[in-house]
């Protein structure tokens, strides 16, 4: 991996970098390194987190990477988690002029889709993506009313609610209407009015 000392900009035009990812403890990343072959630079994430912020090694690539260089990764696993992350980092690394290259699927990715089947991978990530996003959002509408029937469910005022919640009691509504309106108890909308509990500065 790059030094913090070393800037793209100092580098010569269009290099191969690679990237590696090991998701166990038990995994080797030799394989890897094998299938993306020679490399000017490799960056590499062991036991990254869920999240993006935690893959250090791809956000140095990411702020590494510029236009020309060519992007090579194992297979698509290894850089994305899902279809969205996929498509979003491709569209990341391919909008700064990059061309990413997944060896084991033998598909190569770049921003003038050039050709047929990279047209149909892209088009294939986005719609998984979109599929992905809408499942999420069912799943969670599914978990709150499974909640609200269970009397378990307590939705969080946001500043411009709890805003909106006082002007309507200065404006002599009652505590129990607002909290019926905004769908929470009457002790939750208290604590907000108030600045206490979840709603205190340090909560």
């Amino acid at each position: 991996m790059p030094t913090d000392s070393e800037n793209p900009s100092d580098t010569v035009f269009g290099q191969t970098l690679g990237y590696v990812r090991v998701s166990s403890a038990d995994q080797n990343p030799g394989r890897q390194y094998e299938i993306i072959g020679w490399c000017d630079k490799t960056f590499e994430d062991k036991l990254s987190g869920k999240s993006r912020a935690n893959r250090a090694g791809l956000n140095k690539l990411i702020d590494y990477a510029r236009e020309g260089d060519h992007i090579r990764v194992a297979s698509l696993d290894r850089l994305g988690r899902d279809a969205r992350d996929l498509y979003s980092l491709v569209d990341t690394l391919t909008g700064k002029g990059c061309t990413v290259t997944f060896v084991s699927e033998n598909i190569t990715v770049s921003k003038d889709g050039s050709s047929p089947m990279q047209e149909l991978f892209l088009t294939f990530l986005s719609g998984m993506a979109q599929f992905e996003r809408a499942r999420i959002l069912e799943r969670q509408r599914e978990g709150i009313e499974l909640a609200k029937a269970q009397g378990v469910y307590q939705r969080k005022l946001t500043d411009k609610d709890v805003q909106a919640c006082r002007a309507m009691v200065d404006m002599g509504i009652s505590i129990a209407e607002v909290a019926r309106r905004y769908e929470v108890s009457r002790q939750t909308l208290y604590n907000a009015l108030k600045g206490s509990g979840a709603y205190s500065p340090t909560g």
